[in-house]
């Protein structure tokens, strides 16, 4: 794979389970995303999305095929490799948060950087620039999630994934628990972050307004690419 590549799939099929009530729910998917590239991959519910972002942190392997995450062959890394590189190079936003409740919005941007041995003076400082980052109000950052608006919530799952500073940041239905309008806030938040950080941003969604954000939309269907297009002319890469 050339390194020049933040993101390559190579003839992925995923299969669950064996003989006839196994479920194949990936079919033959290749693809390949420039650094500072904007992915858009939409389609319905049960359409092999979700697998195909599991796949690509290396939390499921693949039934065949070759997936490449920033250089590295996912499946020539141990476990603890893959976790490494989950940590330090993917950051990860969910449809439903998934913030630690009893966490302030600070706490809850913070703890990653646990892991990688960030001295706590450190760390608060980087919580606290991520948060600035994502126009997160000065006086929400020490409340805790249910005193937070859904809109905040998302902006705090999102300083999360940056504050590791990872090369891809993957999107998981980011809007799908919000109104249109904080939605909307959402998008255009990671289209900044892509086009003035440089971020790889890789975008699960069934909504075609949020797909229209992407340079290009990768369609899925029953496991299989139906379809591809590309929303600019210019072509992407790294900064």
């Amino acid at each position: 794979m050339p390194n020049s590549s933040a993101l390559v799939l190579e003839r992925v099929y995923k299969r669950y389970g064996t003989g006839p009530q196994s479920v194949e729910a990936l079919n033959d998917v290749s693809l390949r995303v420039a650094p500072n590239e904007f992915l858009s991959i939409i389609g319905p519910s049960g359409c092999g999305k979700s697998t195909l972002l599991n796949l690509i942190a290396g939390i499921d392997t693949p039934t065949s095929g070759r997936i490449w995450v920033a250089g590295h062959e996912l499946a020539q890394l141990s476990d603890d490799a893959r976790s490494d590189l989950r940590l330090k190079h993917i950051g990860f936003v969910f449809q439903s948060f998934n913030l630690f409740p009893t966490f302030t919005a600070e706490e809850n941007v913070t703890w990653p950087l646990e892991f990688l041995g960030v001295h706590w003076r450190e760390a608060r400082q980087r919580a606290d620039a991520a948060l600035a980052e994502v126009e997160l109000d000065a006086s929400a950052r020490r409340r805790r999630p249910a005193g937070l608006s859904g809109g905040e919530q998302q902006r705090v799952a999102i300083a999360r994934a940056l504050v590791t500073k990872p090369r891809l940041l993957v999107a998981d239905e980011p809007t799908g628990n919000l109104d249109s309008r904080t939605g909307q806030s959402i998008l255009d938040l990671m289209q900044m972050l892509n086009r003035e950080q440089h971020l790889t941003i890789v975008l699960v969604t069934h909504s075609p307004v949020a797909a229209a954000c992407g340079h290009r939309i990768l369609e899925l269907s029953d496991g299989r690419v139906l379809r591809e297009t590309r929303q600019v002319a210019e072509a992407v890469g790294s900064a």
